[in-house]
């Protein structure tokens, strides 16, 4: 039974995806935690009222990153997690951080790595004219929202498409393919081959929703 441990800095919708779908798919995991830098998150009331234990570890309380990195993997690793979940998690993390968690920790990102990281991503899909926007789980490395890519989900953009339609359709995509992604890593699942991520047996990587 491995132990799952759920960042969050807001609502958590994809953490309350991931709760739901280990709930009643029945995996070989149990959520340890789910752990927030924002003590007004509204997703630690969810995870409170499904059982699960949370911690606050607010960022203002510290003097620079690392000290608040520090603080917040002390917190983490008092539930001895075998996977950490970035579910909307908004802080950069520090590289020892990072290396301390090395292929055991996800995020996902609201864009088609390696296109579109870091901020604006539906904004820039758009700008952009792309005919596809969508989102990547992948494998948390030092370069922000370039590690490993786990699974990917994508919607047709149409012409009605504003930042605010693009994000919320997205986010349907999201909540099918972070579960996903999570459930293969605990059950033995993936395997890590430099930039390559392999599911055994295999599974289609990729998600197409057309909620256009």
């Amino acid at each position: 039974m491995k132990n799952i441990v759920i960042l969050i800095s807001g609502r958590g919708s994809n953490m309350e995806a991931i709760v739901r779908a280990c709930a009643a798919e029945r995996w070989p995991a149990r959520i340890a935690a789910v752990v927030s830098n924002r003590r007004d998150a509204a997703g630690l009331a969810f995870a409170a009222a499904q059982g699960i234990e949370t911690a606050v570890v607010e960022h203002g309380g510290f003097a620079d990153r690392e000290a608040f990195d520090a603080a917040l993997a002390d917190a983490i690793d008092g539930f001895s997690p075998d996977l950490v979940v970035l579910a909307g998690f908004m802080r950069v993390l520090t590289s020892a951080f990072v290396e301390r968690y090395a292929g055991r920790m996800l995020n996902v990102h609201p864009s088609l790595l390696p296109s579109f990281p870091g901020l604006r991503t539906h904004e820039r899909a758009l700008e952009a004219g792309v005919a596809l926007h969508g989102a990547t789980v992948h494998f948390v490395t030092p370069e922000l929202d370039h590690g490993p890519i786990v699974v990917q989900g994508a919607i047709p953009v149409t012409a009605a498409d504003d930042a605010g339609s693009l994000a919320a359709r997205l986010l349907a995509v999201e909540h099918v393919i972070y579960p996903r992604a999570v459930r293969w890593f605990v059950e033995d699942r993936l395997t890590l081959a430099g930039l390559r991520v392999a599911v055994t047996p295999p599974e289609p990587q990729w998600f197409f929703s057309d909620n256009g």
